[in-house]
């Protein structure tokens, strides 16, 4: 799941950055409201947190202008917390609003929250192909058997477990899967595609992930 954080704090947009990514989600960071708006015409993002006090702007216009042309979630992140800020932000677009200081512990259960409003990561425990993933606990496992990912595997299984028997693109896992930082010109889908079969496959069995070639990957939901 890709996410972007418009965070003026330099701090703790480097912060947010570092645990979303170690939960196995791909950031992107934005100080602005114009360079959030000029990533967001640019990426397909799963989920946006929004910071409202940016120096460009109040982050309640900027909800507007996302809402405007997205279906994509908001979670509001601000130091704002009397109830009619709360309001207005919801009222202006927002699907959930959280106050600083807060726990990443509650913004990652926020977020799993969010994203399965959407139905991407369906159950709470994802179960296909023989595996099963724990997008809570970061779990991996085949017939009880844990199975050991870096976290772009895991990424990349997730979002094929979470739409089971549907090609994707190579470009589709890359949009979603790494940030703005990824080359598309290297072949890093294909190896890391590559490495996460054989971790996932039983031996002798036929494995989960199938390569069209020329056209993507499915995950097969024998």
């Amino acid at each position: 799941m890709r996410l972007l954080i418009v965070e003026d704090e330099a701090d703790l947009a480097s912060a947010l950055r570092t645990g979303l990514s170690h939960a196995g989600y791909a950031v992107d960071t934005a100080a602005t409201g114009a360079e959030a708006l000029a990533k967001f015409g640019v990426h397909a993002y799963d989920l946006v947190v929004l910071d409202l006090n940016l120096p460009d702007g109040d982050g309640l216009l900027l909800c507007r202008r996302i809402r405007s042309v997205s279906g994509v979630r908001i979670l509001m992140l601000t130091a704002r917390a009397s109830l009619a800020d709360r309001v207005r932000g919801l009222d202006h677009g927002a699907d959930d609003y959280l106050v600083k200081p807060f726990a990443l512990a509650e913004l990652l259960a926020r977020l799993r929250a969010l994203l399965r409003r959407d139905g991407d990561t369906g159950e709470p425990v994802l179960r296909a192909g023989g595996l099963e993933l724990d997008p809570a606990s970061g779990e991996v496992s085949r017939g009880g058997v844990p199975i050991t990912l870096t976290r772009k595997e895991f990424g990349v299984l997730r979002y094929l477990m979470s739409r089971p028997g549907r090609l994707i693109p190579a470009e589709e896992l890359l949009e979603h899967v790494w940030d703005e930082f990824a080359n598309p010109f290297t072949e890093t889908v294909r190896v890391t595609v590559g490495t996460l079969r054989r971790k996932v496959s039983s031996p002798g069995g036929t494995p989960p992930i199938e390569t069209v070639i020329g056209r993507g990957y499915r995950l097969v939901d024998r």
